[in-house]
Protein backbone atom coordinates (compact mmCIF):
# COMPACT_ATOMS: atom_id res chain seq x y z
CA UNK A 1 0.00 0.00 0.00
CA UNK A 2 1.56 3.67 -0.77
CA UNK A 3 2.05 4.76 2.75
CA UNK A 4 2.91 9.06 2.00
CA UNK A 5 -0.40 10.04 3.27
CA UNK A 6 -0.45 7.58 6.58
CA UNK A 7 3.35 8.98 7.12
CA UNK A 8 2.44 12.67 7.37
CA UNK A 9 -0.33 11.90 9.49
CA UNK A 10 2.30 10.82 11.77
CA UNK A 11 4.49 13.61 11.29
CA UNK A 12 6.57 11.91 8.84
CA UNK A 13 8.03 14.09 5.91
CA UNK A 14 7.61 11.48 2.96
CA UNK A 15 9.74 12.03 -0.28
CA UNK A 16 6.64 14.07 -1.91
CA UNK A 17 3.53 15.94 -0.64
CA UNK A 18 0.39 13.63 -0.75
CA UNK A 19 -2.62 15.25 -1.53
CA UNK A 20 -6.48 14.08 -1.50
CA UNK A 21 -9.83 16.29 -2.02
CA UNK A 22 -12.50 16.55 0.48
CA UNK A 23 -15.45 15.52 -2.29
CA UNK A 24 -12.89 14.34 -4.60
CA UNK A 25 -16.02 11.60 -5.25
CA UNK A 26 -18.82 13.58 -6.65
CA UNK A 27 -20.99 15.30 -9.16
CA UNK A 28 -17.93 17.17 -11.17
CA UNK A 29 -16.76 13.35 -12.31
CA UNK A 30 -18.54 12.27 -15.25
CA UNK A 31 -18.26 8.43 -13.91
CA UNK A 32 -20.36 9.86 -11.36
CA UNK A 33 -22.81 11.52 -13.07
CA UNK A 34 -23.24 7.92 -14.92
CA UNK A 35 -24.14 6.24 -12.08
CA UNK A 36 -26.23 9.10 -10.69
CA UNK A 37 -28.36 8.82 -13.40
CA UNK A 38 -29.59 5.26 -12.06
CA UNK A 39 -29.89 5.48 -8.36
CA UNK A 40 -30.69 8.21 -6.14
CA UNK A 41 -28.02 9.34 -3.47
CA UNK A 42 -28.86 7.47 -0.40
CA UNK A 43 -29.36 4.41 -2.66
CA UNK A 44 -25.57 5.07 -3.46
CA UNK A 45 -24.69 5.12 -0.01
CA UNK A 46 -26.24 2.28 0.92
CA UNK A 47 -25.38 -0.14 -1.35
CA UNK A 48 -21.96 -1.05 -0.54
CA UNK A 49 -20.86 -2.03 -4.30
CA UNK A 50 -22.23 0.93 -5.66
CA UNK A 51 -20.61 3.30 -2.58
CA UNK A 52 -16.83 1.51 -3.37
CA UNK A 53 -17.58 1.85 -7.28
CA UNK A 54 -17.59 5.64 -6.63
CA UNK A 55 -14.69 5.87 -3.78
CA UNK A 56 -12.42 4.26 -5.74
CA UNK A 57 -13.27 5.97 -8.85
CA UNK A 58 -11.32 9.19 -8.10
CA UNK A 59 -8.28 7.20 -7.20
CA UNK A 60 -7.90 5.75 -10.37
CA UNK A 61 -8.94 8.70 -12.54
CA UNK A 62 -6.82 11.17 -10.29
CA UNK A 63 -4.02 9.15 -8.73
CA UNK A 64 -4.58 10.72 -5.31
CA UNK A 65 -2.74 9.47 -1.98
CA UNK A 66 -5.79 8.75 -0.02
CA UNK A 67 -9.74 7.86 -0.89
CA UNK A 68 -12.05 9.05 1.46
CA UNK A 69 -14.95 7.16 2.32
CA UNK A 70 -18.38 7.55 0.13
CA UNK A 71 -21.33 8.22 2.15
CA UNK A 72 -22.49 11.21 4.02
CA UNK A 73 -22.21 12.78 7.65
CA UNK A 74 -25.74 12.34 8.56
CA UNK A 75 -26.17 8.42 7.84
CA UNK A 76 -25.34 7.81 11.79
CA UNK A 77 -28.48 9.75 12.82
CA UNK A 78 -30.68 6.82 10.75
CA UNK A 79 -29.28 4.22 13.28
CA UNK A 80 -30.51 6.94 16.23
CA UNK A 81 -33.95 6.90 14.25
CA UNK A 82 -33.93 9.91 12.68
CA UNK A 83 -35.46 10.40 8.89
CA UNK A 84 -32.73 11.43 6.58
CA UNK A 85 -34.07 12.82 2.86
CA UNK A 86 -31.76 14.59 0.44
CA UNK A 87 -33.21 16.39 -2.10
CA UNK A 88 -30.38 17.83 -4.88
CA UNK A 89 -32.57 21.34 -4.56
CA UNK A 90 -32.88 22.38 -1.10
CA UNK A 91 -30.13 19.55 0.69
CA UNK A 92 -30.67 17.08 3.76
CA UNK A 93 -33.60 16.85 5.91
CA UNK A 94 -34.08 15.78 9.13
CA UNK A 95 -36.99 14.63 11.05
CA UNK A 96 -38.10 14.86 13.70
CA UNK A 97 -36.20 18.04 14.93
CA UNK A 98 -34.91 18.71 18.77
CA UNK A 99 -35.32 21.73 19.71
CA UNK A 100 -35.95 21.92 23.65
CA UNK A 101 -34.91 19.54 26.41
CA UNK A 102 -38.25 17.81 26.57
CA UNK A 103 -37.38 16.81 22.80
CA UNK A 104 -34.63 14.73 23.83
CA UNK A 105 -37.03 11.71 24.98
CA UNK A 106 -37.21 11.17 21.09
CA UNK A 107 -34.02 10.04 21.39
CA UNK A 108 -32.70 6.77 20.74
CA UNK A 109 -29.07 5.14 21.27
CA UNK A 110 -27.77 4.39 18.62
CA UNK A 111 -28.15 0.92 16.98
CA UNK A 112 -25.41 0.18 14.65
CA UNK A 113 -26.78 -2.64 12.52
CA UNK A 114 -29.41 0.07 11.09
CA UNK A 115 -26.27 1.39 8.63
CA UNK A 116 -24.14 -1.68 8.42
CA UNK A 117 -23.79 -1.05 4.66
CA UNK A 118 -21.15 1.51 5.96
CA UNK A 119 -19.15 -1.42 7.46
CA UNK A 120 -19.60 -3.50 4.27
CA UNK A 121 -18.46 -0.79 1.76
CA UNK A 122 -15.39 -0.49 4.15
CA UNK A 123 -14.34 -4.17 4.19
CA UNK A 124 -14.76 -4.11 0.50
CA UNK A 125 -12.80 -1.07 0.12
CA UNK A 126 -10.07 -1.91 1.85
CA UNK A 127 -9.63 -5.35 -0.17
CA UNK A 128 -9.77 -3.53 -3.34
CA UNK A 129 -7.41 -0.27 -2.65
CA UNK A 130 -3.68 0.67 -2.98
CA UNK A 131 -3.56 3.59 -0.81
CA UNK A 132 -5.60 4.19 2.78
CA UNK A 133 -8.84 4.71 3.15
CA UNK A 134 -10.33 7.42 5.35
CA UNK A 135 -13.32 7.07 7.42
CA UNK A 136 -15.66 10.06 8.56
CA UNK A 137 -18.15 11.61 10.61
CA UNK A 138 -19.93 14.94 11.33
CA UNK A 139 -18.66 16.32 15.07
CA UNK A 140 -21.58 15.97 17.38
CA UNK A 141 -22.55 20.18 17.39
CA UNK A 142 -22.12 19.67 13.39
CA UNK A 143 -24.90 17.04 13.77
CA UNK A 144 -26.78 18.78 16.30
CA UNK A 145 -27.17 21.99 13.68
CA UNK A 146 -28.92 19.29 11.69
CA UNK A 147 -31.04 17.63 13.98
CA UNK A 148 -32.29 21.41 15.58
CA UNK A 149 -32.59 22.78 12.64
CA UNK A 150 -34.09 19.84 10.44
CA UNK A 151 -31.53 21.01 7.78
CA UNK A 152 -29.29 23.52 6.19
CA UNK A 153 -28.94 26.88 7.52
CA UNK A 154 -27.57 30.19 7.14
CA UNK A 155 -28.26 31.76 10.40
CA UNK A 156 -28.81 28.73 12.69
CA UNK A 157 -31.40 30.53 15.25
CA UNK A 158 -32.64 27.23 16.16
CA UNK A 159 -29.55 26.24 17.19
CA UNK A 160 -28.51 29.23 18.97
CA UNK A 161 -31.48 29.80 20.47
CA UNK A 162 -31.70 26.34 22.22
CA UNK A 163 -27.66 26.87 23.53
CA UNK A 164 -28.49 30.37 25.14
CA UNK A 165 -32.20 29.49 26.73
CA UNK A 166 -31.23 26.00 27.41
CA UNK A 167 -28.01 25.11 27.51
CA UNK A 168 -27.87 22.48 29.93
CA UNK A 169 -30.40 20.36 27.83
CA UNK A 170 -28.23 21.21 24.95
CA UNK A 171 -25.06 19.92 26.47
CA UNK A 172 -27.17 16.33 26.88
CA UNK A 173 -28.15 15.90 23.69
CA UNK A 174 -24.52 16.66 23.02
CA UNK A 175 -23.38 13.82 25.37
CA UNK A 176 -26.04 11.74 23.54
CA UNK A 177 -24.60 12.70 19.97
CA UNK A 178 -20.69 12.11 21.18
CA UNK A 179 -21.35 8.90 22.53
CA UNK A 180 -23.37 7.84 19.22
CA UNK A 181 -20.51 9.51 17.09
CA UNK A 182 -17.77 7.75 19.18
CA UNK A 183 -19.27 3.66 18.54
CA UNK A 184 -19.44 4.80 14.83
CA UNK A 185 -16.04 5.53 13.94
CA UNK A 186 -14.99 2.82 16.41
CA UNK A 187 -16.64 0.38 14.46
CA UNK A 188 -15.28 2.04 11.17
CA UNK A 189 -11.68 1.78 12.11
CA UNK A 190 -12.42 -2.14 12.98
CA UNK A 191 -13.89 -2.45 9.72
CA UNK A 192 -10.43 -0.93 8.48
CA UNK A 193 -10.05 2.59 7.70
CA UNK A 194 -6.77 3.55 7.93
CA UNK A 195 -7.64 7.28 9.06
CA UNK A 196 -10.57 9.19 10.48
CA UNK A 197 -11.50 12.68 9.61
CA UNK A 198 -13.52 14.66 12.22
CA UNK A 199 -15.86 17.19 9.98
CA UNK A 200 -16.34 20.16 12.56
CA UNK A 201 -18.25 22.09 9.49
CA UNK A 202 -20.57 24.17 11.40
CA UNK A 203 -18.32 24.95 14.56
CA UNK A 204 -17.20 27.95 12.54
CA UNK A 205 -20.89 29.61 13.59
CA UNK A 206 -19.70 29.51 16.98
CA UNK A 207 -18.30 32.37 19.27
CA UNK A 208 -14.49 31.41 20.91
CA UNK A 209 -16.03 31.24 24.05
CA UNK A 210 -19.41 29.12 22.81
CA UNK A 211 -17.09 27.24 20.54
CA UNK A 212 -14.64 26.28 23.94
CA UNK A 213 -17.94 25.67 26.02
CA UNK A 214 -20.38 23.75 23.61
CA UNK A 215 -18.24 21.89 20.78
CA UNK A 216 -14.81 21.72 21.81
CA UNK A 217 -15.27 18.96 24.77
CA UNK A 218 -17.06 16.84 22.96
CA UNK A 219 -14.41 16.26 19.93
CA UNK A 220 -12.08 15.81 22.37
CA UNK A 221 -13.92 13.43 23.80
CA UNK A 222 -14.16 11.59 20.40
CA UNK A 223 -10.53 11.95 20.02
CA UNK A 224 -9.11 10.47 23.40
CA UNK A 225 -10.74 7.40 22.01
CA UNK A 226 -10.03 6.89 18.31
CA UNK A 227 -6.44 7.77 18.47
CA UNK A 228 -5.63 4.61 19.62
CA UNK A 229 -7.25 3.09 16.53
CA UNK A 230 -6.11 5.07 13.59
CA UNK A 231 -4.47 8.90 13.27
CA UNK A 232 -7.31 11.47 13.32
CA UNK A 233 -7.89 14.71 11.10
CA UNK A 234 -10.06 17.36 12.48
CA UNK A 235 -11.41 19.83 9.86
CA UNK A 236 -13.43 22.89 11.01
CA UNK A 237 -15.30 25.32 8.36
CA UNK A 238 -13.88 29.15 9.37
CA UNK A 239 -10.70 27.78 11.33
CA UNK A 240 -8.72 31.40 11.63
CA UNK A 241 -10.80 32.82 14.74
CA UNK A 242 -10.47 29.29 16.38
CA UNK A 243 -6.98 28.05 16.10
CA UNK A 244 -6.45 28.88 19.60
CA UNK A 245 -9.20 26.74 20.96
CA UNK A 246 -7.95 23.93 17.70
CA UNK A 247 -4.43 23.11 18.84
CA UNK A 248 -4.92 21.29 22.03
CA UNK A 249 -7.72 18.88 20.42
CA UNK A 250 -4.09 16.43 20.67
CA UNK A 251 -5.55 15.31 17.03
CA UNK A 252 -2.31 14.36 14.56
CA UNK A 253 -3.55 16.33 11.96
CA UNK A 254 -5.52 19.91 11.25
CA UNK A 255 -6.93 20.97 8.18
CA UNK A 256 -7.54 24.28 7.56
CA UNK A 257 -9.97 26.16 5.50
CA UNK A 258 -8.69 28.72 2.79
CA UNK A 259 -9.47 31.66 5.51
CA UNK A 260 -6.29 30.71 7.55
CA UNK A 261 -2.39 31.78 6.40
CA UNK A 262 -0.53 28.36 7.01
CA UNK A 263 2.26 29.89 7.99
CA UNK A 264 0.17 31.27 10.97
CA UNK A 265 -1.42 28.19 11.61
CA UNK A 266 2.13 26.53 11.82
CA UNK A 267 3.08 29.08 14.76
CA UNK A 268 -0.14 28.63 16.64
CA UNK A 269 -0.43 24.95 16.15
CA UNK A 270 3.03 24.43 17.63
CA UNK A 271 4.43 23.00 13.65
CA UNK A 272 1.77 20.13 13.92
CA UNK A 273 1.19 18.31 10.67
CA UNK A 274 -1.31 20.72 8.99
CA UNK A 275 -3.70 19.66 6.04
CA UNK A 276 -5.29 21.93 3.34
CA UNK A 277 -5.65 24.87 2.43
CA UNK A 278 -6.42 25.86 -1.60
CA UNK A 279 -9.08 28.03 -2.12
CA UNK A 280 -11.60 25.26 -3.98
CA UNK A 281 -12.40 28.24 -6.37
CA UNK A 282 -8.94 28.38 -7.42
CA UNK A 283 -9.36 25.44 -9.42
CA UNK A 284 -11.75 27.36 -11.99
CA UNK A 285 -8.83 29.98 -12.64
CA UNK A 286 -6.35 29.82 -15.36
CA UNK A 287 -3.76 27.37 -15.16
CA UNK A 288 -0.92 29.68 -14.34
CA UNK A 289 -2.66 31.15 -11.36
CA UNK A 290 -3.78 27.81 -10.60
CA UNK A 291 0.04 26.64 -10.03
CA UNK A 292 1.41 29.93 -8.82
CA UNK A 293 -0.89 29.30 -5.60
CA UNK A 294 -0.36 26.30 -5.43
CA UNK A 295 3.61 26.42 -5.31
CA UNK A 296 3.13 28.91 -2.73
CA UNK A 297 1.29 27.40 -0.90
CA UNK A 298 3.65 23.98 -0.93
CA UNK A 299 6.56 26.52 -0.12
CA UNK A 300 4.62 27.98 3.21
CA UNK A 301 3.39 24.47 4.44
CA UNK A 302 7.12 23.55 4.50
CA UNK A 303 7.04 25.36 8.37
CA UNK A 304 4.66 21.94 9.38
CA UNK A 305 5.97 19.05 10.61
CA UNK A 306 4.23 17.44 7.77
CA UNK A 307 1.84 18.47 5.20
CA UNK A 308 -1.11 17.10 3.37
CA UNK A 309 -2.55 19.00 0.49
CA UNK A 310 -5.90 19.84 0.07
CA UNK A 311 -8.79 21.84 -0.40
CA UNK A 312 -10.37 24.36 2.33
CA UNK A 313 -13.20 22.83 1.55
CA UNK A 314 -14.62 20.14 -1.12
CA UNK A 315 -14.36 20.04 -4.91
CA UNK A 316 -17.05 22.30 -6.74
CA UNK A 317 -18.87 21.03 -9.43
CA UNK A 318 -17.54 22.64 -12.07
CA UNK A 319 -14.06 21.75 -11.68
CA UNK A 320 -12.37 20.10 -14.55
CA UNK A 321 -11.07 16.94 -13.98
CA UNK A 322 -8.17 17.31 -16.09
CA UNK A 323 -7.41 20.24 -14.16
CA UNK A 324 -7.56 17.97 -10.54
CA UNK A 325 -5.02 15.48 -12.68
CA UNK A 326 -2.49 18.29 -13.11
CA UNK A 327 -2.80 19.15 -10.06
CA UNK A 328 -2.07 15.80 -8.29
CA UNK A 329 0.96 15.16 -10.78
CA UNK A 330 1.97 18.95 -9.96
CA UNK A 331 1.79 18.45 -6.42
CA UNK A 332 3.55 14.87 -6.38
CA UNK A 333 6.28 15.92 -8.84
CA UNK A 334 6.87 19.47 -6.74
CA UNK A 335 10.47 19.49 -5.28
CA UNK A 336 11.39 21.87 -2.91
Amino acid sequence: MKDAFLQACRGIRPTYTPVWFMRQAGRYMPEYQKIRQKYDFLTMCKTPEIAAEVTMQPVKILNVDAAILFSDILIPLEAMGFKIEFADSSGPKVSPTVRTGSDLKNLRPVELPIINFVFETIKILTKELDVPLIGFSASPFTLATYVIEGRSSKEFINTKRFIFSEPESFHNLMEILTDATIQYLIEQAKAGVHAIQIFDTWAGILSPYDYEVFCKPYVKKIVEKLKSYVPVIYFCSNTSGLLHHIKDLEVDVVSLDWRSDIRDACLTLNFQPLQGNLDPLVLLGRENEIFKRIKNLLIQAQCAKSHIFNLGHGVNINTSVDVLKKVVDFIHEFRF
